[in-house]
């Protein structure tokens, strides 16, 4: 019965976004004061074994909340920013263009978007960064915002559990006093066998909204065709492939920190050199028979900026996420400065100002302005804009992120998970899932992981389970829930203007992570048959 309680938030959540429709401020509210009411009301927060009362304890979590809300409203803002400068200079139709010129197939260049550069800056910053970026990028090649958000929280997933520089393997291998390196090869192969199914996702849903440029090119290549997703799928498997593949050997060789960042650079790298060498081979065959012949691309009028300037805010952001992750000396004397805030009741904040993505986008943004001679009335008019809509997604990040600090210090996420691992035997079958519930209430795989790696170990302890495949399915897990965590699709929906549609998304991405993390629970009960 006290679980039951302590899942009515969720399940709250769960039915009000997807059953009827609600926005995530409106779903968030209601879970929100139904949270904090069962908390004090069942689970004793601020009681006496507490040391400090029921208001301290609702202004603390509220606090934590808010304080959270506002990291995140940190990233969102900036790129806002950036995408409505994009819009505003002709930058997003120049970069457009050069995707034509690359590729005459728009598909393509939305694959290279939602797959590979998400995956990049998973790897580089995570934090919600990815999505964040993505989604406006996708609805800007031509994607309806539902499905441009939909694929760019999709296309990152595989990335997640070594995102940020291996920040969610290095939180959960301390935990467990366990090899970071160990823990990295337990749970690479979880997305390594499944990765791929994510990658047909993406391509469905850009089939959806995109067809192929010119329907002359049907039959002609491995893009061509008419039909929605017709051809892409040759790709979609090569993307997968190029990615999944260096990722894995990294994971396995080189430890946690550089799988999702080094597999998509190789990934990339190895995807874009096909893809020119297999055009270039098929425009030799057609010059015998057709002559020659114009490529497909758009008018030259549209080619309204220099590429360099009309992709200057993504290319000194990546410049910035490589310099401040992985030269030492530079990350090291950002990450001196902490603001830093605690209460007397244990609630507690912190954030490196320089060191977060929010510092790093906004600067990616005021070099956007420079590069695009954008001038100051203009960059003021997309601040404006920007922030105008922000003011709905800052009370639905609150009420969502309140949900998941009061559960958290109540103790009832602790109680779900606890309940579950009662499961015995049959546990590896759902261990992915506890991850994925640890990164729906908290909308981070680190937090997860912090939360439920050592329920995932001493579960292993007690049923006499082998260790490291019950916490490569928590890792796995834990980047799958990512898919639902109702900030993130809040983050994404915000920066494509579809404030309200929440529930929309949730309705979609639900039965993805169902359906991938139940997979990941076959092959944990197979991987810890195999280690026993």
């Amino acid at each position: 019965m006290t679980a039951l309680l302590a899942a009515l938030p969720v399940l709250a959540v769960l039915l009000l976004m997807t059953v009827f429709s609600w926005s995530a401020a409106r779903a968030g509210i209601v879970a929100a004061v139904l949270s904090v009411v069962l908390a004090v009301a069942v689970f004793d927060l601020g009681g006496e074994a507490d040391g400090f009362g029921a208001v301290d304890g609702i202004l603390g979590v509220v606090g934590e909340a808010g304080f959270i809300s506002a990291l995140i409203i940190g990233i969102i803002g900036p790129a806002l920013g950036i995408h409505h400068l994009q819009q505003h200079t002709g930058a997003a139709q120049s970069l457009r263009a050069f995707l034509a010129r690359v590729d005459p197939d728009p598909r393509i260049g939305a694959l290279l978007v939602a797959w590979f550069f998400t995956l990049f800056l998973e790897g580089a910053a995570g934090f919600g960064t990815p999505v964040a970026l993505a989604a406006p990028f996708l609805v800007a090649l031509g994607l309806s915002p539902l499905r441009a958000v939909t694929a760019a929280l999709a296309g990152h997933i595989a990335g997640v559990s070594f995102g940020a520089i291996g920040t969610p393997v290095l939180a959960q291998s301390a935990l467990i006093d366990a090899d970071p390196a160990t823990v990295a090869q337990a749970t690479a192969p979880y997305h390594m066998l499944l990765g791929a199914g994510l990658v047909a996702v993406v391509v469905v849903l850009i089939g959806q909204s995109l067809g192929p440029q010119n329907p002359d090119r049907q039959g002609t290549g491995p893009a061509g065709g008419s039909g929605s997703s017709r051809g892409l799928w040759r790709w979609g498997a090569l993307a997968a492939a190029s990615f999944l593949l260096p990722y894995g050997v990294i994971a396995t060789y080189l430890g946690p920190e550089l799988p999702t960042l080094g597999g998509s650079v190789v990934g990339a790298g190895i995807f874009m050199t096909v893809l020119v060498m297999t055009r270039r081979a098929q425009h030799r065959l057609q010059e015998p028979s057709t002559g020659p012949t114009t490529p497909t691309v758009a008018p030259s009028n549209t080619y309204q900026m220099p590429l360099i300037r009309a992709g200057a805010p993504y290319l000194i952001l990546i410049l910035l996420v490589v310099a401040t992750r992985l030269i030492p000396p530079v990350r090291q004397t950002l990450e001196t400065i902490t603001v830093e805030w605690q209460t007397s009741g244990g609630f507690t904040g912190a954030v490196q100002p320089l060191y977060h993505p929010a510092m790093l986008l906004t600067l990616s943004f005021l070099a956007g302005v420079v590069a695009q001679k954008a001038s100051f009335g203009e960059a003021v008019k997309v601040v404006v804009t920007a922030t105008r809509q922000l003011a709905p997604v800052v009370v639905a990040l609150i009420a969502v992120v309140t949900v998941a600090r009061t559960m958290s210090h109540a103790g009832m996420t602790d109680e779900l998970a606890s309940t579950a691992a009662s499961i015995g035997p049959g546990w590896p079958l759902l261990a992915p899932l506890v991850g994925a519930f640890g990164s729906f209430v908290t909308g981070s795989a680190t937090s997860a992981n912090v939360l439920f790696s050592e329920l995932q170990a001493s579960t292993a302890r007690t049923l006499e389970l082998p260790l490291m495949p019950l916490q490569g399915a928590q890792g796995f897990g834990a980047a799958a829930g990512n898919m639902i965590a109702p900030h993130n699709i809040v983050t994404a929906a915000a920066t494509v203007g579809a404030v309200g549609q929440e529930g929309r998304v949730l309705r979609l991405t639900l039965p993805l992570t169902l359906i991938y993390v139940t997979l990941g629970g076959g092959l944990t009960l197979l991987f810890s048959q195999m280690a026993a």
